[in-house]
């Protein structure tokens, strides 16, 4: 009888070894973390819990949070794709300075992305002068300002996922599409976006994330008005100040709840969707 072949062997360790330290990395990291804030938030009872949320300052700063997220999602949707496309399609003179500045919202420290925007966009920065001039806008201290610092920070988050796709994607095809007549307009909405839905919704997904969860650039632009312009993790760090670290816990339990249920939402449509255009 011969030898029986020998098993290939593997460069990294088994599936039940590797499997078993990213349960344990997972779990470390991030889920006793998460475990915690849900157990310090049980402390108040369902009564206190459901009245920490229910207040009108609550309320009201969910609302400014999740709405203005989804809003700057959007917008970087939007552009965040039309800058991928350009670095992508095109050549021309300080590409890889533009390329670069791209990630510089990864790089540079909250508070002082915060500090710069409100010197920009305050009634008397540069930018914020000539709107208050022209359109008789004020940017800083309003809900405008934190529209405009989460379109900030959440652009490269879009820019990155889409941009190795459409390096993927090759120009064949939108030169095929046309060749059979179609406009421009066709072969975008017929050829490129389907292609870039998938990478496009987790641009936005992880956009908007950014954006729910951000506190350094916001607090120094959007004003911190009660009811009007104050976000959620703001509110969790006053309640820490006040030592209500169980009214800060539920504040952040439902923030977390909400924010899971959104991005599940967003996975299943992007998983959706590259099923669909796998077919």
């Amino acid at each position: 009888m011969g030898a029986s072949p020998a098993k290939p062997r593997r460069i990294i360790p088994g599936f039940g070894i590797t499997l078993g330290f990213t349960l344990a990395y997972l779990g470390l990291i991030v889920l006793i973390p998460l475990a915690a804030l849900i157990l310090k938030s049980s402390g108040i009872g369902l009564s206190g819990f459901w009245s920490t949320l229910s207040s009108p300052r609550v309320l009201a700063a969910f609302r400014v949070s999740f709405g203005i997220a989804l809003a700057a999602a959007a917008i970087n949707a939007v552009f965040g794709m039309l800058v991928a496309w350009v670095l992508v399609r095109y050549r021309f003179p300080g590409k890889g300075l533009v390329d670069a500045l791209v990630d510089l919202p990864f790089a540079l420290p909250t508070a002082v992305a915060g500090i710069a925007l409100t010197a920009l966009y305050a009634p008397n920065g540069w930018i914020g002068s000539l709107l208050m001039q022209w359109f008789g806008l004020k940017v800083a201290f309003t809900p405008l300002g934190i529209l405009v610092a989460m379109t900030f920070i959440g652009l490269p988050f879009v820019v990155r996922t889409v941009q190795p796709v459409l390096q993927e994607l090759p120009p064949e095809e939108e030169e095929a599409s046309a060749c059979l007549g179609a406009s421009r307009a066709q072969t975008i909405g017929r050829v490129v976006l389907p292609a870039l839905l998938p990478a496009l919704v987790t641009g936005f997904a992880l956009a908007f994330a950014r954006g729910v969860g951000e506190y350094g650039s916001i607090i120094f632009i959007a004003g911190n008005m009660p009811g009007v312009s104050e976000i959620v993790p703001l509110i969790i760090v006053t309640k820490l100040e006040q030592y209500d670290y169980a009214g800060a816990a539920a504040v952040g339990t439902m923030m977390l709840a909400v924010s899971f249920i959104l991005l599940l939402v967003l996975n299943a449509l992007q998983h959706w969707m590259r099923v669909r255009h796998a077919r």
